[in-house]
This record gives structure tokens, sequence and C-alpha cells, in this order.
């Protein structure tokens, strides 16, 4: 906690701390709006994959679904620099939250889900599945696992200003 400690003091003698903190009233706002916009890619693609693991829109192939993943990818890419970027605006108000450290522990294990998910080739097994096809149980848990984190990631940032000491 020492290390966590000393990189936030660090940041927030930053100039780009300054700036997010207020220093330019627009920036905040701008990456609020590139973090939504983020996590609808990310949650949208990811979700809908899931979704369909789960055999709902069986109708749907998983192959052309896969092709959109970039996308989501894309979505997490934008969340994490705009994430960064809010906590480099003030590094405290987020270290000293429990809720912050929760949400940080959803990604983790959802990064985790999904290196499971790539690793085992359980992810080559499933974009082959066609469409009114079923995926495997073991694909199952990990679209459920992977939903419910998810879900989770925007619950515990949305929850970050009412719950915890730090906002």
């Amino acid at each position: 906690m020492a290390a966590v400690e000393a990189l936030s003091r660090w940041l927030h003698a930053t100039r780009l701390s300054w700036a997010m903190a207020g220093g330019y009233p627009w920036l905040w706002p701008a990456c609020e709006t590139l973090h939504f916009i983020g996590m609808a890619l990310l949650v949208g693609i990811v979700g809908l994959i899931d979704l369909r693991m789960l055999g709902f829109l069986r109708s749907l192939p998983l192959k052309p679904l896969d092709r959109l993943l970039p996308w989501g990818i894309l979505g997490f890419v934008i969340n994490t620099v705009t994430g960064l970027l809010f906590f480099t605006g003030d590094p405290f108000q987020y270290i000293h939250n429990l809720v912050f450290w929760l949400k940080m522990a959803f990604i983790l294990l959802a990064g985790l889900n999904v290196g499971a998910f790539y690793l085992t080739g359980l992810h080559r097994r499933v974009t082959s599945v066609g469409a009114e096809e079923d995926v495997p149980l073991s694909a199952k848990l990990v679209a459920a696992a992977s939903l419910f984190l998810w879900i989770g990631v925007m619950y515990w940032g949305r929850m970050l200003p009412f719950l915890g000491e730090a906002f």
C-alpha cells in the first residue's frame, strides 16, 4: 500500500492531475463521455456474445459476432485510458475508497475469465458454433461469469461517488 500512496502523491503533483482536477473544466466531462462510449462498446459487444453463448439469440452464429471483438477491445482501451486520467485527477479519493478496490477486483477477475477462455482453447471451439447450436457448458459458465463481472464493474464504478468515504 505504501507504493500506491507514493504513486498517488507523485501523480497528484503533476500538471495532468491539475488539468483533470479542474484546470481545464472541459477535460473531465470529455473523459466521462469517452468513458461511457468505451463502456458501451465493451459491454455491448461482450454482453451480446455472452448472451449468445448462454443460449439467447440462437439464430446468430458466433463467428460473425467474434469479428466485433476488436471494437470491444477498443472500448476497453478507451476505458483504461480515461480511467487512468480520472485516477490522476485525484488519486486519493480512489485509493482510500473500498468501492474503487472492488471495481479493480472485478476488472481483474473479468480479465482472468477472458484469459481462461482464450488460453484453454475454448474460444476456438465456440467460434465454430453455428446458428441454433449450443456452446459447451464450460463456455456458458465463462459467459455467465463475464456478464456478472462486467455488470459488477459498472455497478461499482457507478457507486464510487455514493459508497465509501472518499468522494
